[in-house]
């Protein structure tokens, strides 16, 4: 069967055995479970497997892509036939996952957005994210305060996780080529975080200030606490930075305020 990758489905299938092979090593997987998300054409799952694992499941949306990997490997593959979005990823195993991701470009931030904030404060369901994004995402997810890129995505992203840069992937590595760079990030949660009653309150926080980025803080701490200058005060914010000079604990320290006072 000739594999064609969907557009509409962001698809662009790893072909690179040195940057496959590079993925695969990032950490000792042998004798662990992994979950392998939008395999593909099963390159990626190849080298997995061969890293002597306990076992792994597929996450594929596209139908025509799991007939090719179920003939391709058989029972050594679990393959989930569904949508990542609409996955409830604690049920898939009672085991902690090692997660690997050549995440579809159309989707990557929600994907990564939602096991964030679904996350339970209690049971993280994986043990660490291998994942590959466009390189404009990516450098989002790792920008700091006080860079252009840094916002809603960086802070969501640094709450739980810390997150590490591995490599940048060029357009060559894949099939059919894409316009623009990639790069490779590792996630692994952290022992300690803020904890929010709701962590969509941090979603709301972060979107009133970043849809306000080249204004003052006034108006972002006025449209949350109606006025009271005081949590700014408390929280030592210079109402008069812009919202990409406040850096992770700043927002995560907002957010715990907005709750506190029942907003």
């Amino acid at each position: 069967m000739t594999i064609k990758a969907k557009k509409s489905l962001g698809q662009n299938f790893l072909i690179d055995q040195r940057i496959i092979e590079k993925i695969t090593s990032i950490m000792d997987i042998e004798n662990k479970t992994v979950m392998e998300v939008g395999p593909g054409t099963g390159n990626l799952t190849e080298s997995i497997l061969n890293k002597n694992i306990k076992k792994i499941y597929l996450i594929e949306k596209d139908k025509n892509l799991c007939i090719n990997l179920k003939k391709k490997f058989d029972s050594k593959i679990n393959l989930i036939n569904a949508d990542i979005l609409n996955i409830n990823e604690k049920n898939i195993d009672k085991e902690n996952l090692i997660v690997f991701g050549n995440l579809p470009y159309n989707i990557s931030t929600e994907i990564l957005t939602k096991w964030i904030i679904n996350l339970d404060d209690t049971n993280f369901w994986f043990d660490c994210l291998i994942l590959m994004f466009q390189k404009e995402v990516a450098d989002r997810i790792i920008a700091q305060h006080n860079k252009s890129e840094y916002g809603r995505l960086s802070i969501i992203s640094n709450w739980k996780l810390n997150v590490k840069k591995i490599c940048e992937v060029s357009p060559e590595s894949f099939y059919p080529k894409p316009k623009i760079m990639s790069t490779l990030l590792f996630f692994k949660p952290k022992k300690k975080f803020y904890n929010f009653n709701d962590p969509r309150n941090l979603e709301k926080v972060t979107r009133i200030f970043f849809n306000h980025r080249r204004k003052m803080l006034k108006k972002p701490f006025n449209q949350l606490f109606n006025g009271n200058y005081g949590v700014a005060e408390k929280l030592n914010i210079n109402l008069d930075l812009r919202p990409q000079n406040l850096n992770f604990d700043d927002y995560y320290k907002i957010t715990q305020e907005f709750e506190r006072l029942g907003n």
